[in-house]
């Protein structure tokens, strides 16, 4: 008979070195309630809080997300979605990983999360924050599943922290579990006549429109949303509607609902006891009951549209991973996304309203037969340091409310044209074909339509000239098209054409496991490829030497990375061939955010000495190969005497980059 395998020791066990057990890890600015327990929580492993652990347990309905101390429920309405689809659970959550007790435990989980376009890997120690031996956060309604905590704990790190998990929006949430698209819709007043009568594509009057769930009736069985109520503040979960029938023959609409904290808190006439059920068939009365799990609870349809604020609708993903459109139910078989960035002075044109909005960034969006077409735009939210080694959130100047710190307001237009040859001023002044219409403080707005074949220009825009970012642009058809950049004159290289300039060019690879070590999010950053540049002195007279840098990937579009680069000073008396620096300096100048585009640059003056450059994709270990170009203008003292210019010539500049 076979041993059992020896039980692992604690001290044996994976602890993460890039999510420490610290405040660090919890905290980002203490500004949530939960900083009060600052001193009382611990880290538990989950074989330290009960006997026999698991990741998920033998009933589904066991499985659902149980709020705790943190403020995420609209994270925990989200989890709800991958417990109704199991192949998108196991994208997120992959399948046969070791667990407690079992051979190759070794105190670590892997999640998938998606991201920037993409789906991101993220590894977690299983060492959760408790209080008093309970976990503190959220948890599965069984005390022995753990796979809603280890969630949560991968999507804190890649937030930053659990309390930047204060707070959100449910469709951002979906979006990032299920790499698909959510729209978010007032329960508020339909508005005008007139407002009604506009027409379905229409988006804006969409979103203020009352929502009529008979047209989500072809979307009925994959049909997902969350709901905000701003009275309570808090995210619910829909999870079905039935149509029935009161014993006099009324028909009614019945909504069931759900409820992250883990109880039942309604007081409506359908509650439990309520005297809605007095009049239905009493068959039907306990059917529908029966059908409400913990946390759950009905309400008709009348009470729903004046109790809740919004509603986010999710589109259903298929086992092939296409979208189901929630206007037809048809499937969108085809997909194409590309990505890009608002730069100021140069391509952050802002709205329709300014002179400059023709230098935004344009796509020809190709269509190949006549179908029904979503465009969707997606904008990153700009990351700035903190003190300590996490990410925050970097809120807009003026900004008043939390959807208004993360993001700028943004729209997406878009014209038919005849072909690629256009008069571009006397397309834009005339309607375009579809839009999102209103510039919005949301992370991603859709626009939704029907297209013949045919060219056709799309235009991402801030609201505000300047606004500067970088975004995602997804387009998903039932018919076949073609996503493509307009190609546009980039400005000159260096951008100052006059004087001298001197240009070096350099080549380089980001090599998976050795030097593809992604962004400044990550520990493995410093892994990535380093050029030193020696910057002389300038003989102008100023303090500073005019650089430009620009950073290309040898690429075709379709493989784009998310780049960007950092420029480092050197620590003093380092050569030039040396490229070390220490991991806790800020950069001098960085290229960010990242942008799934061909080059970024940045122009900036930079006073005499020695610095390090150190390009990278947004995502650790991916390959790729670039060009790095570093231009210098010289400046030369114009001299009036031999010796004053023996002086001068000793003193001419130069830029030297060597490869790490």
């Amino acid at each position: 008979m076979e041993e059992d395998e020896p039980a692992v020791e604690y001290k044996s066990l994976f602890e993460d070195p890039a999510f420490l057990c610290e405040d660090s890890s919890l905290f980002s600015d203490y500004s949530t309630p939960i900083a009060r327990f600052q001193d009382d929580i611990t880290w538990l492993r989950p074989q330290e809080i009960c006997p026999s652990p698991t990741l998920f347990p033998d009933n589904t309905d066991d499985g659902h997300a149980k709020q705790g101390l943190l403020g995420d429920c609209w994270f925990l309405c989200a989890c709800t979605i991958l417990l109704k689809n199991q192949h998108l659970m196991k994208k997120v959550v992959p399948p046969a990983q070791p667990q407690w007790g079992e051979r190759g435990y070794r105190g670590s989980f892997l999640f998938r999360l998606w991201q920037h376009g993409r789906w991101t890997e993220v590894t977690v120690d299983d060492r959760l924050p408790c209080l008093g031996g309970k976990l503190c956060f959220s948890r599965c309604q069984s005390p022995t599943a753990f796979w809603v905590a280890l969630l949560e704990k991968a999507y804190a790190k890649l937030q930053g922290s659990y309390e930047h998990l204060w707070a959100g929006q449910v469709s951002e949430a979906l979006v990032d579990l299920t790499g698909g698209l959510a729209e978010r819709w007032s329960l508020g007043d339909g508005g005008t006549e007139e407002d009604q009568g506009r027409g379905s594509s229409d988006s804006d009057w969409v979103r203020r429109r009352r929502l009529d769930l008979d047209l989500l009736h072809a979307v009925r069985e994959g049909f997902y949303s969350g709901l905000c109520a701003s009275e309570l503040w808090h995210a619910l979960s829909v999870m079905e509607w039935v149509d029935v029938r009161t014993v006099e023959g009324v028909g009614v609409r019945l909504i069931r609902i759900r409820n992250p904290w883990g109880r039942r808190c309604w007081e409506g006439a359908w509650r439990e006891s309520g005297e809605g059920w007095n009049s239905l068939d009493p068959t039907c009365t306990l059917n529908l009951l029966g059908r409400a799990q913990e946390a759950e609870f009905w309400v008709d349809e009348t009470e729903f549209l004046l109790q809740f604020d919004d509603v986010t609708v999710w589109y259903p993903i298929n086992e092939e991973g296409h979208l189901q459109s929630i206007y037809s139910g048809e499937l969108l078989t085809h997909s194409h996304q590309t990505g890009d960035r608002w730069v100021k002075g140069h391509s952050a044109g802002g709205c329709r309203n300014n002179s400059s909005y023709g230098s935004n960034p344009q796509f020809w969006l190709q269509v190949f037969e006549r179908g029904e077409v979503l465009v969707s735009l997606l904008q990153h939210r700009r990351y700035s340091r903190n003190t300590g080694r996490h990410y925050t959130q970097s809120p807009e100047e003026g900004s008043s409310t939390t959807q208004h710190q993360h993001y700028q307001a943004i729209a997406l237009h878009m014209w038919k044209v005849e072909n690629k040859r256009l008069n571009l001023s006397g397309t834009l002044n005339s309607p375009p074909c579809a839009s999102t219409h209103c510039h919005a403080y949301e992370r991603e707005v859709v626009l939704h339509t029907h297209l013949d074949p045919g060219f056709h220009l799309l235009i991402p825009s801030t609201f505000l000239q300047g606004g500067e970012g970088s975004f995602l642009l997804r387009v998903f058809s039932s018919s076949p098209t073609s996503l493509s950049a307009v190609k546009t004159p980039g400005p000159s290289l260096p951008l100052v054409t006059e004087g001298e300039w001197e240009t070096i060019y350099l080549r380089g690879a980001w090599v998976t496991g050795s030097s593809a070590g992604g962004s400044r999010n990550f520990l493995s950053h410093w892994q990535n490829p380093r050029f030193p540049v020696t910057m002389g002195d300038n003989l102008a007279g100023s303090t500073g030497v005019n650089v430009r840098v620009t950073l290309h990937q040898n690429c075709p579009d379709t493989d784009l990375q998310a780049i960007g680069f950092h420029l480092y000073k050197a620590p003093e008396g380092q050569g030039k061939a040396e490229s070390t620096v220490p991991r806790e300096e800020e950069p001098v100048a960085s290229c960010i955010p990242h942008c799934y585009t061909q080059a970024v640059s940045l122009a900036c003056c930079l006073p005499p000495g020695a610095y390090v450059i150190v390009p990278s994709t947004y995502h650790p270990d991916s390959p790729g190969q670039f060009t790095l170009t570093v231009a210098r203008k010289i400046h030369r003292r114009v001299v009036k005497s031999q010796e004053s210019l023996g002086r001068a010539i000793q003193e001419v500049s130069h830029i030297s980059v060597m490869r790490s």
